[in-house]
């Protein structure tokens, strides 16, 4: 029985065969983060994995299916973090998944420096903006902007967490790329490997998926780009795949 507070629902994260706790009134998963926790590599054995910017766990969630690893979970925000372990433990993922309420600055110092395999992060995706522009609702607004952390703030502490030669994806929007790859670089972080994602056949891309390497040597591979929607506006069969497990 999941134990489920004001508006909260259980949905299921179809290919996974999961359960996840979410609200309407707080921001819940998109796409953005299931294209990650697809995207990365992962020790499939065992290994030392951390989520960044963690919400409501779903990440975590996911790179439990594809590793035997131990992965932790970082969340500033009380709700959220409170619903990523409520879904943890409804799971029985609690023996391998485990979930921090706090800051993503104070990481490095509180659980070590180069002691993980992978890092993710799904970050806020925009500078914030004037007071008057920021969305009333706290959680979408720390969701979105960089009112908690900047993108420097997650790539320096990724870095941090990293040993050498592990690796850390993030997802991102295609105009921070100039950005992301100059800071990477000042953390020690070698971009390796980079998709675009497109919402339809001839448009622009709307989210990148990007892998560094810790102390990694240049050479950066594009992969194949991934469309999300066909001419009838429904999803392609490669998306279908990953959201549903099939085609």
């Amino acid at each position: 029985m999941a134990d489920l507070k004001d508006d909260e629902r259980l949905d299921y994260l179809l290919a996974e065969n999961l359960r996840i706790i979410q609200s309407p009134t707080v921001f819940s998963f998109s796409l953005d983060a299931v294209l990650l926790s697809r995207f990365v590599y992962v020790p499939i054995q065992k290994g030392n994995l951390i989520d960044l910017c963690s919400g409501n766990g779903v990440i975590p969630l996911f790179l439990s299916k594809r590793t035997k690893g131990r992965i932790t979970g970082v969340e500033i925000q009380e709700r959220l973090y409170d619903m990523a372990v409520r879904s943890i433990a409804y799971n029985g993922l609690e023996s391998r998944l485990k979930m921090i309420h706090g800051d993503l600055k104070d990481m490095p110092t509180k659980l070590g420096y180069g002691k993980f395999d992978v890092v993710t992060c799904n970050p806020p995706y925009f500078k914030t903006p004037p007071t008057s522009e920021i969305n009333e609702n706290e959680h979408y607004a720390i969701a979105r902007h960089e009112i908690m952390c900047t993108l420097e703030d997650t790539i320096r502490v990724s870095a941090a967490l990293a040993r050498a030669g592990g690796k850390v994806a993030f997802v991102h929007r295609p105009e921070r790329l100039n950005d992301m790859i100059e800071v990477m670089r000042k953390y020690r972080l070698e971009p390796k490997r980079m998709k675009f994602v497109y919402p339809k056949e001839g448009k622009e891309a709307n989210t990148m998926l990007v892998e560094a390497t810790k102390n990694g040597q240049p050479g950066l591979k594009i992969l194949p780009p991934l469309i999300v929607y066909d001419r009838n506006n429904e999803y392609t069969p490669e998306v279908r795949e990953i959201l549903y497990g099939v085609n």
